[in-house]
């Protein structure tokens, strides 16, 4: 039998979840709110930063007003809720807009994407990042197995900062140990989650010749006391 992806993430019945970090956010973030929909949740799925224009695939709603939101739900479907474009881009609402959706738009599960990473496969976010919602119930912290033994320069978004949290140069080669230290780090994957919020690492990316790599990380990252669960995902 296979188990579902919000069933593998430990999701309750009613959650905000905000995703952060690299290689895999927004094939998350879709997956999942598709998976939700699927089962007849009312799902809203947006960002506080921006997505790729051609994205999503399911009816955007250009307002944060709730009524307005409600009204867009369609039966097994997700409702993407944006602001604003830009060049090839979505722009979706300040995180405090997004709070008062969870509470007041009647639906079942917001999700949204809550960080950039131009791409990469791992990152530590800059002073301002990541976007996190303050009511958020569970955060997913992603990084990509893809990125270890690489020189972090190549892999990861904002190098310089991956490089100090672990006493590495940009072009080191990145260690497993070096990307659980990442992850771990109240600077990096850790950084700016609510107290009360859960925290699910998810290692993406892991192919079968790199399955033993990701169940070291992956078993590295559940053994933290402030992370949740831990799982990969190819």
């Amino acid at each position: 039998m296979t188990i579902s992806l919000p069933e593998r993430l430990g999701l309750a019945g009613r959650e905000l979840v905000s995703i952060v970090g690299a290689g895999g956010k927004s094939t998350i973030l879709f997956a999942l709110g598709r998976d939700l929909a699927a089962v007849g949740a009312r799902v809203i799925l947006t960002t506080t930063t921006r997505v790729g224009a051609d994205q999503p695939g399911e009816p955007i709603c250009w307002s944060t007003d709730p009524t307005v939101v409600a009204d867009a739900f369609t039966p097994g479907l997700p409702v993407f809720v944006a602001v604003d474009r830009g060049p090839g881009k979505i722009i979706g609402p300040s995180p405090e807009a997004v709070d008062r959706l969870f509470s007041d738009a009647g639906a079942e599960y917001v999700v949204v994407e809550a960080d950039g990473a131009g791409g990469m496969a791992i990152k530590a976010p800059a002073d301002h990042e990541p976007v996190i919602p303050s009511a958020s119930t569970t955060v997913i912290v992603v990084a990509s197995v893809a990125a270890i033994g690489h020189p972090i320069s190549e892999v990861a978004h904002r190098p310089e900062r991956v490089a100090g949290l672990i006493g590495a140069r940009p072009d080191d080669l990145l260690t497993l140990e070096g990307a659980a230290c990442v992850l771990l780090d109240p600077a990096g994957g850790l950084k700016g989650i609510p107290k009360r919020a859960r925290v699910v690492m998810v290692t993406t990316r892991a192919t079968s010749s790199e399955a033993g790599l990701a169940a070291d990380l992956t078993a590295i990252l559940a053994s933290h006391p402030r992370v949740d669960r831990a799982i990969t995902l190819p």
